[in-house]
């Protein structure tokens, strides 16, 4: 059971696609369980799941068979690298928000009564600003924003900084400045998005990382392994590293937050805007 047990919650997230959340996603994870930590990866794309075939993973059942009620969550958990675990899911599945009042509660049940013991959930969201991407953010503890250096991405970013800020009461967010050429471009970067956050939003934005664009990630993709496990002295690997060593390193709150359970109930439970206005 996993009621007991307090386990880190971080959703890595970032308003668009193609700014590398899902490689920022595994290779912090690689890199905290080569610190001892106990690693799920909750591959929640629920609409166009890739962490199994990013790292070349064989899965027979997903998160759909959970919800059906074939077998447990134990059940489906695939091992990857390091030991790390995935949740995987299924291209074409519904978003969480559309399940059912009893798929919600067989949800929470699932992850409540898990036997496998984790310290640390990472939770690899679909791009955009979806109700899933929404529900998933403001239920974890640290909401990880990747951004790349490009305009859409900064745009995309400040946006979902924005909804969730003034939505749904998430008002700190830690910022990667992903695949940028320097140090100092990082920084510009994060000075681009804090400039326009503090002018406009009332929030907090801390840098966690600048990670360099690094030639060998292409080609640890081509051979289905993390930049962290096929090149672990790259520039990539190194910033990346330090990441999830800095994220290991994150307080757990005090509160029911800290509870796994808590995390999926925060997850089905709140309803979206658009629902409030619907029910009106």
């Amino acid at each position: 059971m996993m009621k007991a047990n307090q386990i880190k919650v971080i959703a890595v997230t970032g308003g668009k696609g193609g700014v590398g959340k899902t490689n920022v996603s595994l290779n912090m994870a690689l890199a905290m369980a080569e610190q001892g930590k106990r690693v799920l990866v909750l591959d929640a794309d629920l609409g166009l799941a890739n962490v199994d075939v990013i790292l070349g993973l064989r899965v027979e059942k997903n998160l759909s068979h959970v919800l059906s009620g074939e077998c447990s969550l134990d059940d489906i958990l695939v091992e990857g690298p390091k030991g790390i675990y995935i949740v995987p899911s299924t291209s074409g599945t519904r978003s969480m928000v559309e399940l059912s009042p009893q798929e919600h509660a067989g949800l929470i049940q699932a992850f409540s009564n898990m036997r496998t013991p984790f310290d640390v959930l990472i939770v690899d969201t679909a791009a955009g600003i979806s109700n899933m991407v929404l529900s998933f953010a403001r239920a974890s503890q640290d909401v990880v924003v990747v951004v790349c250096d490009e305009p859409t991405s900064i745009t995309d970013a400040y946006a979902l900084i924005k909804v969730l800020s003034r939505e749904h009461n998430v008002f700190r967010f830690k910022i990667v400045a992903n695949m940028v050429r320097t140090m100092r471009e990082g920084q510009v970067l994060f000075n681009k998005l804090t400039k326009v956050t503090d002018r406009f939003l009332d929030v907090a934005l801390e840098l966690a990382a600048i990670i360099p664009y690094d030639e060998n990630l292409r080609k640890a993709v081509r051979r289905q392994e993390l930049l962290v496990q096929a090149y672990p002295r790259s520039p990539g690997s190194l910033a990346l590293k330090a990441l999830g060593k800095r994220a290991a390193n994150w307080p757990i709150p005090a509160h029911a937050g800290g509870h796994l359970e808590f995390f999926i109930e925060q997850l089905v439970a709140q309803p979206t805007v658009e629902q409030e206005a619907t029910n009106e």
